[in-house]
């Protein structure tokens, strides 16, 4: 049986020699509802028809109402919308923190939905990484452990010489033996790059990554997650609220009351800000009549 790393290599190979791939072709198909045509393995995430209800009768919440959605690999997907839209639980459920009440969703063409609390977990430590807008580093630990964390966590043998690699690939060469306390924002949020990375993972989840940092360093942080897409072919998946991190993505997706509400395709910061503005406005009348 082949081993993780290299079917990690014939999935990037296979890419390659797609449309969207490293040789610099044409961008992969980006669209949206997922087709009943074969090759679904193109796809990192799917959804199909999920939806998500909190509570009961009359208090209940349609958070998502019957997402119907493939993301391709190698590809960088920002889904953005109003307070409320449901692009938060969107993240939970396609990144299996969260299970929806109806639907499926799947990853690397494997459902996730009906697996059991324990496997799931290990599904996320190993397949999937995360970046948040709080970074979540572990203050006792250093730089380099924090990188490694995930494969301590997912049972591997940690690589001391792949973590110094990412570190480097992020502008952090050297810095291994530091504690997170002893960085700035935007360099907790580079190591908290490198240890979404270490598992190469099918996916990363992104949630609001440039939330709590400067627009400079925000803009440098983007730069790595498309970098990791371009020259790495990760897959990236952010929630934003904010245009201009949009704009690094491939598309973005626009969420309002918990369906999809259109897309663009190489975004342009001022067209994203004009899409939110008339998205919340919608919104805000809708209240208004209802």
């Amino acid at each position: 049986m082949a081993s993780r790393r290299e079917r990690r290599r014939a999935q990037k190979a296979e890419r390659a020699g797609r449309p969207g791939g490293a040789d610099g072709s044409a961008p992969a198909d980006l669209s949206g509802p997922v087709a009943g045509a074969p090759g679904r393995a193109a796809f990192a995430v799917e959804l199909r028809g999920v939806r998500r209800v909190y509570g009961r009768g009359e208090a209940a919440v349609h958070a998502l109402r019957g997402i119907d959605l493939g993301l391709p690999r190698g590809s960088f997907t920002a889904v953005m919308g109003p307070s409320g839209s449901g692009k938060s639980t969107f993240l939970q459920c396609a990144a299996g923190l969260d299970r929806p009440t109806d639907g499926e969703v799947l990853l690397g063409g494997a459902e996730i939905t009906k697996l059991s609390e324990n496997r799931l977990t290990q599904l996320r430590r190993s397949r999937i990484g995360f970046v948040f807008q709080s970074f979540n580093l572990l203050p006792s630990l250093t730089v380099q452990q924090n990188v490694q964390l995930p494969q301590r966590l997912a049972g591997e043998r940690t690589d001391r010489r792949a973590a110094a690699a990412l570190l480097a690939r992020v502008g952090l060469e050297g810095y291994g033996r530091r504690r997170p306390g002893q960085l700035s924002g935007g360099q907790q949020q580079r190591v908290a790059i490198a240890r979404a990375l270490i598992t190469e993972p099918e996916v990363i989840f992104a949630d609001e990554p440039t939330g709590a940092l400067d627009t400079g360093t925000a803009r440098e942080v983007l730069g790595l997650l498309r970098q990791a897409v371009d020259t790495m072919g990760a897959t990236v998946v952010m929630v934003t609220h904010d245009p201009v991190a949009a704009s690094y993505a491939d598309r973005v997706l626009f969420l309002a009351d918990g369906a999809f509400a259109g897309e663009l395709l190489r975004p342009d910061p001022t067209e994203v800000a004009d899409r939110m503005v008339a998205l919340t406005s919608r919104g805000e009348r809708l209240g208004a009549a209802a």
